[in-house]
């Protein structure tokens, strides 16, 4: 990412405002405009990594990161690693397969809510796939697949001592001033 452009930018911005200022301003501008420059470049190089920070927190465990050529940044996505859909979808499917009806903590036939839900399409054709192996409608399908998973979790809470902090492997990146 070449930012020469948006330092030149900038730095034609000032010299718009300083014609309003007339002379003493345009000879002010004049001198800065060394200075400005590593200024500017270094503000926006903390704005894209304070970016690729946050992207690397909703991402994880992928990770966003920020790395500089010379004077030039460049960005380095590692997605996180993405188990094949099939494999989640044959996971899915035992779990529930090991999961009574009765022990589930919502009733499925309960009231029921409506929600728009956007899936990838891979992903989509194997909850199909799933649902269709066991004979299920696609919404009976995720509405068992959600209610079983919230038991799990709900167990996995309960289990756990009070006061137990999870931990989580992170990998931090990035420079310092």
């Amino acid at each position: 990412m070449d930012l020469t452009s948006y330092v030149g930018n900038l730095g034609r911005e000032f010299a718009t405002l300083a014609e309003a200022g007339g002379a003493e301003a345009r000879a002010l501008v004049e001198r800065l405009t060394g200075s400005l420059e590593s200024a500017i470049r270094m503000t926006l190089l903390d704005a894209l990594s304070a970016a690729a920070d946050e992207i690397t927190r909703d991402l994880a465990p992928g990770s966003v990161e920020l790395r500089l050529r010379g004077r030039d940044p460049s960005f380095v996505v590692t997605p996180p690693p993405a188990e094949p859909l099939e494999l989640a979808a044959e996971h899915a499917t035992a779990t529930l397969d090991n999961a009574p009806d009765n022990d589930l903590p919502i009733a499925e036939n309960g009231p029921a809510a409506r929600i728009n839900v956007r899936l990838p399409e891979q992903l989509k054709a194997a909850i199909e796939e799933a649902a269709a192996k066991e004979g299920r409608s696609v919404n009976a399908w995720l509405v068992r697949a959600a209610a079983t998973t919230l038991q799990r979790s709900d167990q996995h809470q309960r289990s756990e001592p009070s006061g137990s902090a999870k931990r989580t492997k992170q990998r931090f990146t990035g420079w310092v001033r």
